[in-house]
């Protein structure tokens, strides 16, 4: 088992994730995060501390569902984050947009 971040995270990356994550294997795109889930320890105490409610587990995913499949591909791409930054100031009135992935999601890499 292992988690993956989904659609609601888009353009809110609150972060609070990553403050609690214990292996850091969070990584920051420019407008979302993802989890590695070679490093994931399946711990889940990421899960209760999203705001967004975007983390979820890969049995909550479906079968059909690409998630797992993006984390991975990007968190091998995108910078490691292991502490927690200010949001960005509209994340509020992003979350629970739905549609995001389609219309905002960004491949970019986020800071260093």
């Amino acid at each position: 088992m292992t988690y993956a971040v989904t659609d609601n995270c888009i353009k809110c990356k609150y972060m609070d994730c990553v403050e609690v994550c214990p292996v850091d294997c969070f990584y920051e795109g420019e407008n979302m995060l993802v989890i590695h889930p070679d490093e994931c320890i399946d711990c889940g105490v990421c899960v209760p501390e999203c705001p967004a409610e975007a983390i979820l587990s890969d049995t909550d995913l479906s079968s059909s569902s690409t998630w797992l499949a993006l984390n991975r591909q990007h968190a091998e791409a995108w910078p490691n984050i292991t502490r927690k930054r200010m949001p960005p100031t509209d994340a509020d009135q992003w979350n629970g947009v739905p549609g995001k992935f389609d219309g905002y999601f960004s491949s970019k890499p986020g800071e260093d």
